[in-house]
């Protein structure tokens, strides 16, 4: 409705529970900050962008603290995140580099003979996925 992305929501949803939320009156609160905040939007606006490099670029390395749970020894399992984390900012879509990375999941298992790994929703989201690049 506001032009925010889930993911986004999500993020700024479980800051809220870092922070020491541990109901759902946090997201209440987290919802209202939220409203509150499309008010200062225009003095948000007045940053140029490059100055919010430096956050972004910390918030991206908290972000791949996640890396380390991958299984490194599995070049099937490893490449899709890595053509995910590098994806995202290429194609300038979250949606589209999640697609790739989960499209590139699937080809890399057909091509080690391990199809039984595959789960039936990824199989059904691996062909909306080659439906939504093939109808663009």
């Amino acid at each position: 409705m506001l032009g925010c992305a889930p993911v986004t929501s999500y993020v700024e949803s479980s800051a809220g529970v870092e922070a020491g939320g541990r109901t759902g009156l946090t997201a209440v609160a987290v919802g209202i900050f939220f409203l509150l905040a499309i008010f200062f939007s225009p003095l948000a606006l007045m940053v140029p962008a490059y100055a919010t490099a430096g956050a972004l670029i910390y918030v991206a390395i908290l972000m791949l603290g996640g890396m380390e749970k991958l299984n490194w020894g599995d070049a099937t399992e490893l490449l899709p995140a890595l053509i995910i984390i590098v994806m995202i900012p290429l194609t300038f879509s979250i949606a589209n580099g999640i697609a790739l990375g989960f499209l590139s999941f699937i080809i890399l298992k057909i091509a080690s003979g391990n199809t039984r790994s595959i789960s039936s929703g990824a199989w059904f989201l691996g062909a909306i996925f080659i439906s939504k690049f093939a109808f663009l």
